[in-house]
């Protein structure tokens, strides 16, 4: 049994090299790759920008997840998310006609709110699941030349982080564990952090606007980290453009309710799903100007770390020492509820 993967992500090992099987095409501006956001098509004059992503986590709300990650994505490419499909697989014995309409009512609030159109998908009670599954596909369009491919990003960028971390994390945990953090952290504490998932949210979609429209060309790279949380976005990031990465542990902001959860719950917010955060790679002559941008638009902002010649070096500095920085094969979330068998409800 040695060989069987855990739950969460597939080795980046392994997922480079069944990517790397796919055939080309002219029409691919932005294929599939190890890093990279979504992917990105020639359709007449303009790019469709094209995204796929599931929510297997959330139960609570899980219709407002599915629009937001998946925008988020569309966004970190400089394009504008248009329209999604939606397959939402339910759950065989636990499903209602009230829990579907709830689901959609999230779902076309969530698409209004970011501008984006419903148009079409598929619903199913499905056997074999313990809850509700809402795989996302989402279309944005964009000029070509106004696409950020991450692939620009080169040695010496500086990595600037938007928000904190690990909003989705926060908001997901405490949504699923009240009854279990209440004790531990009191009521008002988890009331807080449930509020994670509108406020401070997990849309990315403005930060990236802002920095797209502001920094241009000087703009090389966006990324949403998500599951496997910030330590595997920033893999993400300098394997996309192939170099490695110096973070500053000290550097990076961490919401006190987020704190607070992964030290009662023995978690290292590292690695704990974080939508919610931006990564940006900029030239280093604009990092200053970016944190700026970010602040005054009332975008908590810090510069975080700069990307090495060598891509071996991935490294994490923390006290005055440098170490390796930490890798999370699993999510921490999906540790946390595999460890305590958490029978999430449908």
């Amino acid at each position: 049994m040695s060989d069987v993967l855990p739950a969460g992500k597939l080795p980046p090992e392994l997922l480079g090299k069944l990517l790397a099987t796919i055939p080309d095409d002219p029409s691919i501006v932005i294929g599939a790759g190890v890093g990279r956001d979504a992917a990105a098509v020639r359709h007449g004059d303009r790019v469709l920008v094209l995204k796929s992503d599931p929510i297997t986590f959330a139960t609570d709300e899980i219709g407002w997840y599915a629009p937001n990650v998946n925008a988020n994505d569309i966004a970190c490419m400089g394009a504008t998310p248009r329209w999604m499909l939606a397959t939402a697989l339910l759950a065989d014995g636990g499903t209602t006609p009230e829990l579907v309409e709830r689901i959609f009512r999230s779902l076309h609030e969530a698409c209004a709110a970011l501008g984006v159109l419903i148009v079409g998908g598929h619903t199913e009670i499905t056997t074999g699941l313990d809850r509700t599954i809402i795989a996302g596909t989402m279309i944005g369009d964009a000029r070509e030349e106004d696409l950020v491919d991450p692939r620009r990003a080169r040695a010496g960028d500086a990595v600037i982080l938007a928000r904190g971390i690990a909003i989705e994390g926060t908001s997901l945990i405490s949504r699923e564990m009240a009854d279990e953090l209440i004790p531990l952290l009191g009521a008002e504490m988890v009331e807080r952090s449930q509020r994670f998932l509108h406020e401070p949210g997990i849309s990315v979609v403005p930060a990236a606007r802002l920095l797209h429209g502001a920094l241009e060309r000087e703009l090389h790279g966006l990324h949403d980290p998500t599951e496997g949380g910030l330590a595997t976005g920033l893999r993400e990031i300098a394997t996309a453009a192939g170099t490695g990465i110096m973070v500053e542990r000290d550097q990076i902001p961490v919401y006190p309710e987020t704190t607070a959860i992964c030290a009662a719950l023995s978690l290292d917010p590292l690695g704990l799903i974080a939508s919610g955060a931006l990564l940006a790679t900029v030239s280093p002559e604009s990092a200053d100007h970016a944190v700026t941008l970010l602040i005054q638009a009332g975008i908590p902002a810090a510069r975080i770390g700069t990307l090495l010649t060598d891509p071996a070096q991935i490294m994490m500095g923390a006290g005055g020492r440098e170490t390796d920085l930490p890798e999370f094969a699993v999510d921490e979330i999906a540790r946390l509820f595999v460890e305590r068998s958490t029978n999430l409800p449908s």
